[in-house]
């Protein structure tokens, strides 16, 4: 059983898990982890699945799926869905969800259940879930980890269930983007807790985010997205690597969305430089995750809230 604490009800509960009993055989029973090791993680297997997701015949599962899941499809944009993978990266309607403008919020860039973990050493172990972090695996670089050393790093964790797409979370330019590639293991806490290392094993896009600016500094900031288990693919908006320092992407901006299947979004922050949500950080000292709606406050700029005496 998989609990939360949503923000909005400001009550601990239940997640209901797509596929739990194949996430359950595949990380929990011997066959399962054999035939995942041997199968299951491999990326033809995940684009198989989504290309399925992108058929005709696919369309079928969209009713259930929004009965079985208690779906609001008020929130999202009134437009007919050919295939499930449509379907799957539905976006809200204007004014649904809207980003803090506070230049001195980091916002949360997608909507999902999240995580921190503060005072980042080059490999960290989050207490309770037995989550493990190497920063140096996860960013592909070990010059770049030590830039966030003592820092602060928020994981976003999407379930099948929810909005798919990516936003930035802060203005920013881009500094620089990479794609690493590894195994496509679920991102679902039971296989995060026998295999602790899938979020810096799995693929993943990395960009380096630079939020310098007269409002904040929120410094340097990573945003990875991570594949998993039936992602077809990691979508991004634009060629990032391309427009390196030359053009300022707004707050909110979408960024890009993950085709069908959950997954996660990953920001590490420098050290000093955010303070978090008092939800965010209660609730992730216990091993506690935090529904929060795309927008809402994740934490507030460092130094500024001192200068403020808050």
């Amino acid at each position: 059983m998989i609990q939360y604490f949503n923000r909005k009800t400001k009550k601990i509960e239940v997640e209901k898990v797509l596929g739990d009993s194949l996430v359950k055989f595949a990380y929990e029973s011997i066959l399962g982890r054999f035939l995942c090791a041997l199968l299951f993680k491999r990326r033809w297997v995940s684009k198989l699945i989504g290309l399925q997701q992108n058929t005709r015949a696919s369309a079928k599962s969209i009713p259930g799926f929004i009965h079985d899941y208690q779906i609001n499809m008020a929130e999202f944009e009134e437009t007919p869905y050919q295939t499930f993978n449509e379907f799957f990266i539905r976006k809200f309607k204007p004014g649904a969800r809207n980003f803090n403008c506070s230049e001195n919020v980091f916002a949360a860039g997608a909507e999902a259940r999240y995580l921190a973990i503060e005072n980042l050493s080059l490999f960290s172990r989050f207490p309770v879930k037995g989550i493990e972090i190497n920063l140096k695996s996860l960013l592909g670089s070990e010059t770049l980890a030590k830039d966030f050393l003592g820092g602060t790093l928020i994981i976003a964790r999407l379930c099948p269930v929810d909005y798919h797409r990516f936003h930035f979370p802060i203005s920013c330019r881009i500094e620089g983007f990479k794609q690493l590639h590894g195994p496509l293991h679920s991102v679902n806490p039971i296989a995060l807790h026998h295999i602790p290392q899938i979020l810096f094993q799995n693929e993943r896009h990395v960009t380096l985010l630079n939020s310098s600016s007269k409002e904040s500094n929120f410094g340097k900031v990573a945003m990875i997205e991570v594949g998993a288990l039936g992602v077809g693919k990691i979508v991004q908006r634009q060629n990032y690597g391309d427009q390196i320092n030359t053009v300022l992407f707004d707050k909110g901006q979408e960024k890009g969305y993950f085709l069908f299947g959950g997954s996660t979004v990953i920001w590490v922050l420098q050290q000093g430089k955010i303070k978090l949500a008092d939800d965010l950080r209660e609730n992730s000292s216990k091993g506690i995750e935090t529904w929060i709606p795309l927008g809402e406050t994740i934490g507030e700029h460092q130094k500024r809230t001192l200068e403020s005496g808050t």
